[in-house]
């Protein structure tokens, strides 16, 4: 794993008898204000997936994550603490099939 920052983006979906309003509201009240409020995060966001983009089908994903961290050591490091091992269990009731995808800016290469 490399110092330098990266974007993780993650792909997921609802648990089968997840209610979205549920998720929605347990995102914004903790999940963003406590990703965000981490050493190693410089942005949080999260998007709901409506289509597939010139396509009458619907996104495959039903939320993306983009969490801009300045080192990959940091983060590993900021989600260890009792704090984030609870979100990241919520996290967990509320998601399947969660794909963690870290990227670099292609500029930087």
């Amino acid at each position: 794993m490399s110092q330098q920052a990266r974007t993780l983006i993650v792909f997921f979906n609802l648990k089968e008898g997840v209610k979205e309003s549920e998720y929605l509201e347990w995102a914004k009240e903790v999940d963003l204000p406590t990703v965000s409020k981490l050493n190693s995060v410089s942005s949080f966001e999260v998007f709901k997936g409506i289509g597939v983009f010139g396509e009458q089908k619907a996104s495959p994903w039903a939320f993306f994550e983009m969490i801009k961290i300045n080192s990959e050591y940091e983060f590993l490091a900021d989600i260890q603490t009792d704090v984030m091992s609870k979100v990241i269990e919520q996290f967990q009731v509320f998601s399947k099939d969660a794909t963690f995808v870290s990227t670099q800016d292609i500029t930087t290469l």
